[in-house]
């Protein structure tokens, strides 16, 4: 079986490593990061030339992402693999998927992790039921957001689930009370986040201070009173952490799925808040995954203009340990035991031989 996959930030890349190992023989190939090219994908392209962060910045990419945009396009159509898999990342993939099907592409489009339509873009659900064989959920709620349509939609249960569960912990430890930081994983992120963080727990002395770093050339980035926490440690932070602050995103679910209470962040720019609101018309009532799942406030959330210095005072001051250690016990039930990986591997070679004209 040729398969095609694609991957565009590090959550998909984690995704897509565990999707791989669990689609044993497929000939793969595609774009991906570290962790898919360890797991034998066979990279065109590396995932790193696709990292954006905010509107701006993709704007100011444009011409890369168009130019990488059209090199797999043109990649796809010559070598006309039986499968693509194009893993999250729906402002790339949905256009991706739309234009392959434009230029006449007959194999199967599989899209794993659904787009955030029940934030905003409910129009994309036309345009998915236009162009995918297959939608893969990994949020339990998806599923019934597509009932009025006649696409394919599995929920595969989450790929973290499985993750977590089957990581091997090694020996770690941590004085009394850390606190542990997730300022990101990208520069921009971390220079927007982590001098407010490391500003407000001045005032919190007695809170030892661990960060994860995402990545050894941030490095120079870090205080040097602080316990630093190398990226093949980070589940033993999470584990061992009193509590968390960490920017928003997959993270705070991995916190969630390890029952740590967090306050969530994210630090975008003024343009980024303007576009978020008036161009996308996110309008969410929660941004936190765990918040959303629950659908209750769980973890504190301080988003663009709420991220302050007293904000963030007064989270780690009113932070409800117990509260959130038990609302998690409650996320873990709800996601289920699924093995998504091998689930969603069974649905897509399943598909294999079912080649219809379209």
């Amino acid at each position: 079986m040729k398969l095609f996959i694609f991957a565009g930030e590090p959550s998909g890349d984690l995704h897509g490593e565990k999707l791989l190992k669990a689609l044993p023989g497929v000939n793969a190939v595609g774009v991906g990061g570290p962790k898919m090219r360890a797991a034998g994908l066979n990279c065109i392209c590396p995932m790193e030339n696709f990292q954006v962060m905010g509107f701006v910045d993709v704007i100011l990419r444009l011409p890369q992402i168009l130019f990488h945009f059209y090199k797999i396009r043109s990649f796809i159509l010559k070598e006309n693999p039986e499968v693509c898999v194009f893993i999250d990342y729906p402002g790339f993939n949905l256009r991706m998927e739309r234009s392959l099907r434009k230029k006449g592409y007959k194999g199967k489009l599989v899209h794993y992790i659904c787009p955030s339509v029940w934030a905003h873009g409910k129009g994309r659900i036309q345009v998915m039921e236009e162009n995918l064989d297959l939608l893969l959920s990994i949020l339990p709620f998806e599923k019934e957001l597509f009932d009025p349509s006649k696409l394919k939609v599995e929920y595969v249960g989450h790929p973290l689930v499985q993750r977590i569960k089957e990581y091997p912990y090694k020996p770690f430890s941590l004085p009394k009370n850390t606190v542990a930081l997730f300022p990101g994983s990208r520069k921009k992120e971390i220079e927007r986040n982590l001098p407010l963080y490391l500003k407000v727990l001045k005032q919190f002395p007695e809170l030892p201070i661990a960060i994860s770093v995402s990545n050894p050339r941030y490095l120079p980035l870090m205080p040097k009173n602080a316990i630093l926490v190398p990226a093949d440690y980070t589940y033993e932070l999470m584990n061992e952490a009193t509590f968390a602050i960490a920017k928003s995103g997959t993270v705070t679910l991995e916190l969630g799925l390890h029952k740590t209470p967090t306050i969530v962040t994210y630090a975008i720019s003024y343009i980024d808040t303007l576009a978020a609101k008036y161009i996308f018309r996110l309008n969410l009532k929660y941004y936190c995954l765990v918040n959303i799942l629950l659908n209750k406030e769980v973890f504190p959330e301080l988003m663009g203009p709420a991220f302050t210095e007293q904000a963030l005072t007064s989270a780690i001051k009113t932070l409800n340990h117990q509260k959130c250690i038990e609302e998690c016990k409650t996320l873990i039930s709800l996601l289920g035991p699924k093995d998504a990986s091998s689930t969603a591997a069974v649905f897509i070679l399943n598909l294999q031989g079912d080649r219809q004209n379209r």
